[in-house]
């Protein structure tokens, strides 16, 4: 991993030094950014949506052009809905179009080690915030010539509080001279309302959202000028950064609407006006150490807004988790003025202590609710919910994760929901997303910041207002096939149930859809039809329809079912369903959790393969820290300012997978568990162990990989034995970084991922082949030197020289802290000073 900046702080480290250099959180598992920069115009933006039946069609289009008289690198970097897949990606270069491939993942992968091993790599997705995924690529294009990059992807709106809402990160960061957002959206059963908003948005650039809707379709575009853009009148920098939202609903004039399409049928449930049931809930909360701080001040202002909007006639109590478990009331209490007065000055009392007893606080909860029903102590027509809130792993009590979910599944035997809240990411989220599926809840990442209340409050408000019980959606058995989820838990007020299926009555005129349920006073039944001529003729709008869209539908929400179904299932059902998901996402072509886009695209001369994989939310989360010790020349030459100084031991530990891993220019030490093992750099090895690849090229690198993210090499550079001056060392390099977390950090983790700064004011230095400039970065304004490193990923044993600017005193200013901050006692210390 390169950045464009070299800072001198590492030379006036001492030599035996030991340095923290990457401490990562290593995730297994928008609008594009670039501008009028060093010479590259982005001369055109626009986003074009189609949403035909809440499924959209979202395409990216950016252009630009290099005005420099040298060849300058463009990038496209974009951040999609984490709910979307990718189906599509092209560039084009002067008239030369380089188009994205969608393969199995593995079969990617295998092109895409040897893309590695040739130094010719690039990846391109990564998570990048609450809701979304960053896409990036770059490419170097010559003098004057234009690129044009178009991305596609396609999603399933979801509907929330009674309304669907379709997310577009703007953040372009430098004025366009034809930026564009457009959104067509049709709807067969007609738009009620529909708005758009952004959080950028001022007085005057309100004016500028147009959006209009009648009937079936609704329309809404955001075209501001160049100077609508400006900050200010004079200004070169741009309004335009955050989010643009357009949230709309349809009309409902019957509880459902069901739709057919070229053999296939889609159909949205979601009625309206019917009573509530009353609730029954427990609070299952995590009060073990690790929750003090943000983490309990946050659960404890959350559970106080809950407790403000539990209605009368629900009831509940609360269940805590450390060492211990402890419960408020011995039984579910009706929420009276004087209970709910109670609890609230229970919830102001809780605070943390002890280990986290996981599986004694849930199993203490689902028997709670089981005696509430089996003594008649709440209603038989009521809806039971479990939420349960932890940051950590289970180590006190029962503690496998296995275990734990056999146990909680037999003990709630499909009774109520189990819904699951990671707050942070210290967590097992596998584990608790599995129990969860497994008991008919899903399971919700909470982000520890400063409006965590708000997330858990905003997930108990989707919960908490159940409509219907043990919803069952029926369809005629000898005409349709291939039918997805079609049997719910609850159905909750403001949200929606979709259906799909395919059509195998090739003569079928008509279809006829119904749907029993329990409701709050009691069972309904509701039937639906859809005459298949009469939706064809509906549908004739060729202006807003793309393609076959319930097709399109169908297929996104049969995969999405298939991985979560995968999430749960073992041995031979998990593979089925891996092989139905992966041959349904390569035939639509999505890019899923099991297929890969691989892009190849012009680098000197030559074809330089990237690959764009789907982030899984919490896929294997692994806690990895790379210390390293310096070394320096054989001796130091009287006149020189400062000593030179390398890496002469690497040290990288994984706690989860018990390695540690000692790498010196003479030998290597590999221990896992408690076996330890030794080889020189004259061997070469491969070695793989569940979740950990070794793989040792002799007298060249070492590949270490951890699960399906990013991976490390460590270079030997090997030295003239009887050099005057110098001795062998190491090289890190990092390969597929995007894998990993914003929240890496360390001496050099703190830059594997993207940090915006401006080069300003390139003048004469002190030296005339080394000029000085200002660089912009962090807020801060830093003097920086034009300089040579080497790059030895291409050629370890000279070296490739490439350009930086090198920034003085120490890095201050470019790094976070001061560089003494950095230092640590040992190779496998985890505190630094």
């Amino acid at each position: 991993m390169f950045t464009p900046f070299h800072s001198d702080l590492i030379h006036h480290h001492g030599p035996a030094e030991i340095l923290s250099l990457i401490t990562v959180v290593h995730k297994l598992g928008g609008m594009p950014r670039c501008g009028i920069v060093n010479g590259i115009e982005i001369y055109s933006m626009k986003i074009d949506s189609k949403v035909t039946s809440r499924f959209a069609h979202n395409v990216i289009t950016s252009r630009a052009v290099n005005r420099a008289n040298v060849s300058k690198e463009v990038v496209f970097d974009v951040d999609l809905p984490k709910t979307a897949f990718i189906t599509n990606f092209s560039m084009t270069i002067d008239g030369v179009t380089y188009p994205g491939t969608i393969k199995e993942k593995e079969v990617a992968k295998k092109q895409y080690e040897k893309a590695v091993s040739r130094g010719q790599t690039a990846g391109l997705v990564r998570a990048s915030g609450r809701k979304t995924e960053k896409f990036t690529v770059s490419v170097n294009i010559a003098a004057a010539s234009k690129v044009t990059f178009e991305l596609t992807y396609e999603e399933l709106l979801k509907r929330n509080f009674g309304k669907y809402e379709m997310l577009i990160k703007v953040k372009p960061k430098q004025l366009i001279n034809h930026f564009e957002i457009q959104a067509n959206i049709f709807e067969p059963q007609g738009i009620s309302e529909l708005e758009a908003q952004g959080t950028f948005i001022t007085n005057d650039l309100s004016q500028v959202i147009k959006k209009s809707f009648s009937g079936k379709k609704g329309h809404v575009s955001f075209k501001p000028t160049i100077d609508q853009q400006r900050t200010c009148a004079n200004c070169s920098t741009s309004l335009l950064d955050g989010d643009f939202t357009i949230k709309y609903d349809v009309k409902r004039d019957s509880p459902g609407d069901l739709q057919i399409v070229n053999g296939y049928f889609v159909h949205f449930f979601a009625p309206t006006n019917l009573p509530n049931f009353p609730k029954n809930v427990i609070f299952v909360i995590d009060i073990s150490g690790s929750m003090s701080g943000i983490g309990i001040q946050q659960t404890r202002e959350a559970l106080l807004k809950i407790l403000e909007d539990i209605r009368e006639d629900d009831y509940f109590n609360f269940v805590l988790f450390g060492s211990d478990v402890h419960i408020w009331k011995d039984t579910l209490v009706k929420a009276t003025a004087e209970n709910l007065k109670e609890a609230k000055d229970f919830v102001r009392a809780i605070d943390t202590r002890g280990m986290t007893n996981l599986h004694g606080g849930l199993m203490k909860g689902i028997e709670m609710l089981t005696t509430a029903f089996e003594t008649n102590s709440v209603s038989k027509r009521s809806a039971s919910i479990i939420i349960m809130l932890t940051d950590g792993q289970p180590n006190e009590g029962v503690s496998d994760p296995q275990e734990i979910q056999v146990n909680v599944k037999k003990a709630i035997q499909g009774r109520y929901p189990l819904y699951n809240l990671a707050f942070g990411y210290g967590i097992d989220y596998n584990f608790l997303e599995k129990m969860a599926l497994e008991n008919k809840g899903v399971a919700r990442r909470i982000y520890p910041d400063s409006d965590s209340a708000i997330q858990m409050e905003g997930f108990y408000e989707e919960v908490a207002n159940p409509m219907l019980t043990e919803v069952e959606l029926n369809y005629p058995e000898n005409a349709i096939s291939d039918l997805t989820q079609n049997n719910f838990k609850h159905y909750y007020d403001g949200s929606e149930i979709v259906v799909a299926g395919r059509i195998t009555d090739n003569d079928l005129n008509s279809l006829t859809a119904d749907v029993k349920a329990q409701g709050a006073e009691n069972d309904v039944t509701f039937s639906e039809q859809a005459d298949v001529e009469e939706t064809a003729k509906a549908l004739q709008e060729q202006e807003y329809i793309f393609g076959d869209y319930i097709e399109r539908l169908w297929a996104y929400l049969t995969i999405q079912q298939l991985l979560e179904k995968r999430t749960v299932a073992q041995g031979e059902e998990k593979e089925n369903l891996t092989a139905e998901a992966l041959e349904l996402s390569l035939k639509y072509k999505f890019v899923t959790p099991l297929t890969s886009m691989v892009v190849t695209k012009p680098e000197d001369n030559e074809d330089k393969a990237a690959i764009a994989d789907k982030p899984v939310e919490g896929t294997d989360i692994f806690s990895i820290r790379v210390n390293g010790q310096l070394i320096g020349d054989k001796r130091v030459s009287s006149d020189a300012k400062i000593q030179n100084t390398y890496f002469g031991k690497l040290g990288i530990e994984n706690k989860q997978l018990e390695l540690k891993l000692e790498v010196t220019p003479e030998k290597i030490t590999l221990q896992k568990g408690r076996k330890k093992t030794v080889f020189t750099w004259l061997d070469t090895v491969t070695l793989r162990q569940e979740g950990l690849t070794v793989i040792i090229n002799r007298k060249k690198n070492l590949v270490l990989s951890m699960g399906d993210g990013a991976s490390f090499v460590i270079v030997l550079h090997n030295v003239w034995k009887k050099h005057p001056l110098h001795q062998d060392f190491l090289g890190l390099y990092t390969l597929d970084s995007h894998k990993l977390s914003e929240r890496t950090h360390g001496l050099l983790g703190q830059f594997f991922h993207h940090i915006d700064f401006n080069i300003l004011e390139i003048h004469p230095g002190s030296d005339p082949k080394k000029p000085d400039a200002t660089i912009v970065i962090k807020n801060n304004k830093l003097t920086v030197t034009r300089g040579w490193q080497k790059d030895y990923r291409k050629d370890p044993k000279h070296g490739i020289d490439i350009p930086c600017w090198f920034v003085h005193n120490n890095g201050a200013g470019l790094i976070d802290g001061v560089h003494t901050d950095y230092i640590v006692s040992n190779i496998f210390d985890t505190t630094v000073n």
